[in-house]
């Protein structure tokens, strides 16, 4: 393929691919150590924040520094759609940015992503594809107006909130992700792209790019989708949980995907995109290959592109 050219972007990783966030039992004995370690060795900026990171902000900025590595974006889940919830994700929200803002590296911090899991079903072992939530006109509302406040306190902080529609929550597919976008304010509630969970949702990342919404596109996952898994027939009932061992998510470079890498890169450049472009695969770590080979891989591909 033609070498992109995205100048102001910066290639991380999620920890994911070594220890779950999700599903904590999957890499439950990969040390912190280790993961941040291989990320680095990987050739990576820096990666998202785990569940195992320290939370003792010296620590987190000791270990980092000693790797030469940034923190890319933390999570904060948001419960908007749930009554009574909003006072404590605004609390959460502005607790993580009092942390944030004591985050050392050669990247600023600044990107914060989220999503909302009130009535989400991800975590449970049910039908992805027959229990999917969907959200009434008040929880649309309610979650507008969470979002927007949210968002005006990150943006009075220097940080910006990334929304990632997600696979079993009621922001997944194409068309609920642009009611997102027409019922926030844009220029508090920006877009963290994950090409793969779109991907996997019927949806299209290019189209998204090209389309009214491209400019709130303020971080980016790279994710892939191994197709074979995702259209078993043995898994057509499977819950989230069920396809992540089975191994619907890789990275780019893998053949075995079908994410449009190329296509989506190229989008992307003509938006002349700037931010975190970030590899994440949440996969079984004793699988077929170490989550260290996955992110070489990774690494390799977006160095291929001109990354």
């Amino acid at each position: 393929m033609d070498k992109i050219n995205l100048p102001g972007t910066h290639i991380g990783i999620t920890p994911t691919g070594w220890t779950n966030d999700d599903f904590p039992l999957l890499g439950n004995d990969i040390p912190f150590e280790q993961c941040v370690s291989e990320i680095a060795l990987a050739g990576y900026e820096g990666c998202s924040i785990g569940h195992k990171f320290p939370t003792d902000v010296n620590k987190l900025n000791a270990a980092l520094a000693l790797r030469g590595l940034s923190i890319s974006e933390p999570w904060v889940s948001t419960f908007f759609t749930v009554p009574n919830m909003a006072q404590q994700t605004i609390a959460a929200f502005e607790e993580r940015m009092d942390f944030l803002a004591q985050i050392e590296g050669p990247v600023k911090t600044t990107d914060i992503g989220v999503a909302e899991f009130g009535n989400s079903i991800h975590l449970l072992p049910i039908s992805l594809r027959g229990s999917k939530p969907t959200f009434t006109e008040g929880q649309w509302k309610d979650l507008a107006a969470g979002l927007n406040t949210l968002g005006r306190l990150a943006t009075a902080r220097g940080f910006k909130l990334v929304y990632h529609p997600h696979m079993g929550t009621g922001v997944q597919t194409q068309a609920e992700l642009e009611q997102l976008m027409r019922v926030t304010e844009k220029e508090h509630v920006h877009l963290l792209l994950d090409v793969g969970h779109l991907t996997w949702a019927g949806g299209d990342p290019v189209a998204v790019i090209n389309g009214a919404h491209g400019p709130r596109i303020k971080h980016v996952h790279l994710k892939n989708i191994r197709g074979s898994v995702r259209d078993r027939p043995a898994l057509a009932s499977a819950g989230f949980e069920e396809f992540v061992r089975a191994g619907i998510f890789t990275v780019p470079g893998d053949k075995a995907g079908v994410v449009r890498f190329p296509e989506i890169l190229k989008a992307l450049e003509a938006q002349k995109y700037k931010g975190w472009l970030v590899v994440e695969a949440e996969q079984d770590p004793y699988g077929p290959r170490p989550p260290l080979y996955y992110a070489k891989l990774a690494r390799a591909y977006l160095k291929e592109c001109g990354l």
